[in-house]
């Protein structure tokens, strides 16, 4: 009978906190945990993303296409020129590459969710999405 783990084996948890983001590109509080990241055989990173309520990202695009899988909560979605959604968990969504887009968490709740994407360019940030932006987007969703 085997009681411990074997240490031959590299495990992690996506269940991991991760680390306070600096307040950059967002509003709010957001903690970053980077699961799987510049592994040269996968090619791509994934992000344990967690969010308070009321916090958001800013506009930004990236190199790659990006999935972003809701695990916990509700979050907003929007890519430039089209109307914002409402994410829910247990939600996939895809962002073609080089597409102007944020997300966030709603206002009354928190959000939790892995994005999938290239990590060979850096995230491109295009533009502050204001509180007063974030809010609109929220009564409005609220209505309908």
């Amino acid at each position: 009978m085997v009681i411990a783990q074997s240490s031959e084996y590299s495990i992690s948890s996506y269940k991991e906190e991760g680390t306070k983001a600096p307040n950059v590109h967002y509003i709010g509080e957001a903690w970053l945990h980077p699961i799987l990241h510049d592994d040269d055989d996968f090619n791509y990173n994934i992000t344990k993303a967690k969010f308070k309520a009321n916090s958001t990202l800013d506009w930004h695009k990236h190199s790659s296409v990006q999935i972003l899988i809701i695990v916990e909560g509700e979050a907003y979605y929007q890519e430039r020129d089209k109307s914002p959604v409402i994410l829910r968990t247990g939600d996939i969504i895809r962002c073609d590459k080089n597409i102007e887009h944020w997300h966030s968490s709603t206002k009354n709740s928190n959000v939790t969710y892995l994005a999938i994407y290239s990590g060979k360019e850096p995230t491109e940030w295009t533009a502050v999405l204001t509180q007063d932006e974030y809010d609109k987007v929220a009564k409005t969703l609220s209505t309908n």
